[in-house]
């Protein structure tokens, strides 16, 4: 292999790499989210000790049989319609042969020559790094399979061994495999956030990087601007999040730059990428597809999709991001913004439709749920649905603020005391606590006079034409009332008191 070098201070200008372009695909791996393993009735589980999610057949014992597990054909059959794939109705499972220790079998059950999805993509919004103008592209997919996950390989228990867990083998996959259409990476970036984002709407991964349930290889090569062959690919492993996913793109671009002008040769690999410094290190010289000895698996028959499982699993589909968004817009007359942001993660939108049947005010709802509720959100308390308030709830003080009972000001703090008791009537809270609204005409103007004769200059200033002070005139209403007074009201006693003077 020819040593890595890095151009020179003046070679290496922005030029040098404008007259090359990254060619990239991605693979992603996403974790079903059966109950059981794919062959096996072991349960399908996140955190466990290790080793004890197994039995004979992950193990690969003498005379144990493989057994396909339904949901896990359902699930990806989901993502392909999902994403407008072709879906294979004949499936038969091959067995790729390899030989690492994660997999005692082997071998890993896989789908070589028909996947169950071909075709088919996914639209994104990304940004040009050159103008930093939004664009939409559409990242084609070339095919989804199903296969069965490796174990775990732990090298920082001992020096010298590797520890082996394999509660993750044999836990059921589909690999998304995209066409080398990806050229920045920014488009790779948004491409997994809509595959993080599909998944998840469709309930069928949790899309958590973190844990390894959504894992993404990148294939970069480089090839001269204007040129239609492909360079030889560099695939770059142990990416753990979108941004790393990003990061490795361009560093990888940038590495194979400066070794096509430095006079190196790109070869063919995988390669590790580390975090903690930003660059990639090899790994080994990249596997061929006759290494892995493909032939069809003895023990499966094939699965054949009929046009009624077919029918029941599109008849069973939820709805999709882009349908939400345009129910948010068309049904209940949000923005563009507003539809956007609600509709980014399903259990968000869940919610507001939840909230937008026990109150008619949708824009209202909206505003809550974007301000006060998500602003307590994390994403872990997203994904756990643990809201401040209950959809009902929030719906009340929506419609405590429409019929006046309380002020918009009032409301902030009724949100805040509604967490506190949940058990108690929001109504009843704001009695107890002095926040129902104060429309009594005689006492709000007595509090107007007030104002009104503890600033004499400012009231002469807003007679010549400073109308903007009347703002300020509210304010000290509101806080004479503690926030209790009705700011329209307010307004209409002050702007009569002002013109009678």
């Amino acid at each position: 292999m020819v040593a890595e070098a890095t151009l020179s201070p003046d070679a290496a200008q922005p030029d040098v790499y404008a007259q090359y372009e990254a060619v990239v695909g991605l693979e992603v791996h996403c974790q079903l989210l059966t109950n059981s393993k794919i062959f096996a009735a072991d349960a399908n589980a996140f955190g466990a000790e290790p080793n004890t999610n197994i039995s004979v057949i992950t193990l690969a014992h003498p005379g144990t049989l493989p057994k396909l597990n339904r949901k896990a054909v359902e699930y990806a059959v989901r993502m392909g319609l999902a994403c407008g794939c072709d879906i294979t109705r004949h499936n038969v499972f091959a067995r790729k042969n390899y030989f690492y220790p994660d997999l005692p079998k082997g071998y890993q059950l896989s789908q070589d020559k028909g996947p169950i999805c071909v075709g088919g993509g996914i639209p994104v919004k990304a940004k040009d790094p050159q103008t930093g103008q939004t664009y939409h592209t559409t990242i084609q997919i070339h095919h989804i399979h199903l296969e069965e996950d490796a174990g775990k390989s732990i090298h920082d228990g001992d020096d010298w061994a590797t520890q082996l867990d394999y509660n993750r083998a044999g836990t059921p996959l589909i690999e998304m495999v995209t066409e080398p259409c990806i050229r920045t990476a920014d488009e790779a970036g948004q491409y997994l956030t809509e595959v993080r984002r599909l998944v998840r709407y469709l309930d069928i991964c949790d899309g958590n990087m973190e844990e390894g349930s959504l894992r993404c290889d990148v294939n970069v090569s480089i090839r001269p601007r204007g040129a239609t062959h492909l360079g030889t690919k560099v695939e770059v492993k142990n990416l753990n999040s979108i941004r790393n996913v990003m990061r490795a793109v361009d560093s990888e671009f940038r590495r194979q730059v400066e070794l096509t002008e430095t006079g190196g040769t790109i070869v063919q690999e995988t390669r590790t990428f580390d975090a903690a410094t930003g660059r990639s290190s090899a790994m080994r010289e990249k596997e061929t597809m006759n290494d892995y000895r493909y032939f069809p698996d003895p023990d499966l028959t094939p699965v054949v999709i009929s046009d009624e499982w077919l029918a029941d699993i599109r008849a069973q589909m939820p709805a999709l991001p882009t349908e939400l968004y345009q129910k948010f817009i068309t049904h209940y007359g949000l923005p563009d913004y507003d539809a956007s942001l609600l509709t980014d993660a399903k259990e968000l939108a869940d919610y507001y439709e939840a909230v937008c049947r026990h109150t008619t005010n949708y824009k209202a709802a909206s505003n809550w749920i974007m301000g006060p509720v998500k602003g307590q959100l994390n994403e872990k308390t997203l994904r756990d649905r643990q809201f401040p308030l209950s959809a009902e709830r929030l719906a009340a003080l929506v419609d405590l603020v429409d019929n006046g009972t309380v002020s918009q000001t009032a409301a902030q703090q009724l949100f805040a005391l509604m967490q506190q008791q949940p058990d108690v009537r929001p109504t009843d809270l704001a009695q107890q606590h002095g926040l129902v609204q104060n429309r009594n005409t005689d006492a709000l103007q007595a509090l107007v006079e007030e104002v009104l004769a503890a600033w004499p200059d400012k009231v002469e200033q807003y007679r010549k034409g400073k109308k903007n002070l009347l703002g300020m005139f509210v304010g000290e209403v509101m806080k004479k009332s503690k926030g209790a007074a009705d700011p329209k009201l307010v307004n209409e006693l002050l702007a009569k008191l002002l013109q009678a003077k």
